[in-house]
């Protein structure tokens, strides 16, 4: 629900604060006192309409979802719309576009004063409807469970197969595509990290002769090793330091003279080659390893392609079984939903009946299966489809679905806002959108501007919006001030006492 609105600087109103109460909150005032006014900006307060307010902020007990929204959920959420040069718009302070914040909202708040079929969508229809049937039925929700499980295997299984058939009409491009790379891999047979062993020996050969030379000439100090070790003698000091030390150059040397004398067998063309081939690899591939990788990739991908026959045959025999058990499991919900149509309809017409509209014609139809089965429920007034009827019948015939649906809500719906929905209708006809309202905002905040009696003294919290020279003002009403606000509806500024008697009547009635 919105606990709270603030509203600062629009149009007729310099500031006004309302708290809210749940059920129907009425709001009534002489025509151009700014009751329309103060609507827009609460709804401009939620990013769902626009106005030059310097600020309207409306605060709520929705419970926002932090991961899909971003928004950190707190016990009241803030929602604030700011103009100075532009409108900014704001969740707990934190920033967010129009339309981020409408979308939000969205999910708590209708405006029915709007020709929004949402409610007629045939998801929300046979939501409806299946509601009905699982309360005398529980299997309906066992069977939709298990249908939609099968439906979106089935749905997968059938992409699947649409990709293996497409597969297939380029499956000989893709094979001789597949073995060209794998081949053109192969034939080089590059070994992880060989890259970098070939450029260790191509930088050895470029030096072998000069390394070789040094080495030789380096190899005579050895004949001077036994001059050395007698010096150390006659002086009395320990040589070993100096025989270790010459051993382990003397293996230094031998090693290095060994490896760049097996030099002289490698073929330094062969080298280059090598290197220019694998060098083709590191081109394409990035590197020795992502080539043997893509390699192994593009052999399973052959394989893949060899084993298409074996995997299509059996992707089309659980196709052919998930098509079957979702064509029973959706008969079974048609049956049940069938059953359960002519008791939709009735109840249905009954409200319709009381809001004095014509009844409405409920037809079941077969479609493409989708998530709830292939019923398609529609409805229409007398005969006349829904884009048709009169904004009225249309707001009417709204309630009347909504009604409907609110007989088994275990929660709250959230908020409905209606601008003046009884406006020319009877005494009676405003009397039975009332009680249709008063049912409703047991499971809904209803907002309501009325011009009528009737419906004013349905109301849980009455409003009055009014001038005070040329600003707007707000006034909650208590119950001998709806007493004097619903006897000026009747009869206008010069008040009755026939009409507050008969106001008094109304409201004693509707308490």
């Amino acid at each position: 629900m919105i606990e709270r609105f603030y509203l600062k600087d629009y149009l007729s109103f310099k500031e006004t604060e309302l708290n809210l109460d749940t059920g129907l909150v009425v709001f009534t005032g002489p025509s151009g006192s700014g009751k329309s006014i103060l609507m827009e900006s609460i709804l401009a307060s939620i990013g769902g309409a626009t106005c030059d307010a310097a600020l309207c902020e409306s605060s709520v007990t929705w419970d926002i979802d932090a991961e899909s929204s971003g928004i950190e959920n707190d016990d009241i959420n803030v929602f604030r719309h700011i103009k100075k040069e532009k409108s900014r718009y704001f969740v707990n302070n934190q920033s967010l576009s129009k339309k981020a914040i409408g979308s939000l909202a969205s999910s708590y708040l209708r405006h029915l004063s709007l020709k929004d079929f949402s409610d007629f969508e045939n998801v929300n229809l046979l939501d409806i409807i299946d509601t009905r049937v699982g309360v005398k039925s529980k299997k309906i929700h066992k069977i939709k469970e298990k249908y939609k499980t099968s439906f979106y295997e089935y749905i997968n299984v059938k992409k699947e197969l649409l990709k293996i058939e497409e597969e297939e009409r380029k499956i000989v491009e893709l094979k001789e595509f597949a073995a060209f790379e794998i081949k053109k891999i192969e034939d080089i047979n590059p070994s992880d990290g060989e890259d970098e062993e070939l450029m260790q020996v191509k930088k050895e050969l470029s030096k072998k002769e000069k390394v070789l030379e040094s080495l030789e000439s380096a190899m005579e100090i050895f004949n001077y090793e036994h001059l050395v070790s007698s010096a150390l003698d006659s002086l009395d000091v320990e040589s070993s330091f100096f025989d270790d030390s010459m051993n382990e150059l003397r293996a230094y040397f031998d090693s290095a003279t060994e490896r760049f004398s097996a030099l002289e067998d490698v073929d330094i063309e062969e080298v280059l080659n090598r290197i220019e081939e694998i060098s083709g690899l590191k081109r394409r591939y990035g590197s020795v390893a992502e080539a043997i990788e893509y390699k192994e990739q593009k052999k399973l991908e052959l394989q893949k392609y060899e084993n298409i026959e074996i995997e299509k045959s059996d992707l089309e025999q659980k196709y052919k079984a998930l098509q079957e058990d979702i064509e029973v499991l959706a008969e079974e919900l048609s049956s049940l939903r069938k059953k359960e149509l002519p008791h939709f309809e009735k109840a249905l017409n009954a409200y319709l009946s009381s809001l004095y509209l014509r009844d409405a014609s409920i037809s079941l139809d077969k479609q493409e299966y989708g998530e709830l089965g292939y019923d398609k429920l529609s409805i229409a007034l007398n005969g006349t489809e829904l884009q048709k009827i009169s904004t009225g019948e249309f707001n009417r015939l709204r309630l009347a679905i909504l009604a409907l649906k609110s007989e088994f809500m275990s929660k709250n719906g959230g908020v409905l806002m209606l601008d003046e929905i009884d406006a020319n209708l009877s005494g009676e006809e405003s009397m039975s959108v009332a009680k249709v309202l008063r049912q409703l905002s047991k499971h809904f905040q209803i907002f309501v501007i009325s011009h009528q009696p009737q419906l004013t003294s349905m109301g849980d919290q009455h409003f009055l919006v009014y001038k005070d020279g040329t600003i707007s003002k707000t006034k909650e009403l208590n119950f001998d001030e709806k007493v004097d606000e619903i006897a000026r509806i009747i009869s206008g500024e010069n008040i009755s006492d026939e009409a507050k008697k008969f106001a008094k009547e109304l409201l004693e009635a509707n308490r």
